[in-house]
């Protein structure tokens, strides 16, 4: 029990320093940069990246933040994960069609030009600290314009690891 309290004031901890070192924002600030339609790919570390095509759209306030991923990324249905804000703190819903849906709070944060989603919650049945983080791509001479990298990610709270494991990652660039 104490190495356990232990893991999870380590884990705290980092989210903390995170968090002491980010400024808290609302969606309002996150939604401009991500509405739109993209494409790009999507991969975990247990299949090969695939293909996916994303539409993210937010209401009139910028209070809601609907992101649709296409289907097959990783059920043969679509994904929609659903960001509400709630005064300081943003409940997701999240959606695929083939298992329960998962509601979580979350706090967003913005750090360099980087979003972060933080909070607790559960992943493939686990009890862990989740961080959704959203980090801008520069555009090269392959993919000339601007993206984003969509990396969601877990501090498994029943296990030893010190760190994040990312879960999956999706590519964001703008569709032709």
């Amino acid at each position: 029990m104490k190495r356990r309290s232990l893991l999870l004031l380590g884990a705290l901890s980092i989210t903390l320093s995170l968090s002491a070192n980010a400024d808290k924002v609302l969606l309002a600030e996150l939604c401009p940069h991500l509405v739109g339609e993209w494409q790009g790919t999507a991969a975990n570390p247990n299949l090969a990246p695939m293909a996916v095509t994303t539409s993210v759209m937010c209401s009139a306030d910028q209070g809601n933040l609907y992101i649709s991923v296409s289907r097959g990324s990783r059920f043969s249905n679509s994904e929609t994960w659903w960001f509400r804000q709630q005064q300081d703190n943003v409940l997701l819903i999240y959606a695929n069609g083939v298992t329960d849906d998962v509601m979580q709070h979350l706090t967003l944060y913005r750090q360099s030009g980087s979003f972060s989603f933080l909070g607790k919650g559960e992943i493939n049945q686990r009890p862990a600290l989740v961080q959704l983080q959203f980090d801008p791509i520069k555009a090269t001479a392959d993919k000339p314009k601007n993206g984003w990298q969509w990396q969601q990610s877990a501090h498994y709270l029943d296990d030893d690891s010190e760190q994040y494991q990312v879960v999956r990652a999706l590519s964001l660039y703008p569709s032709k």
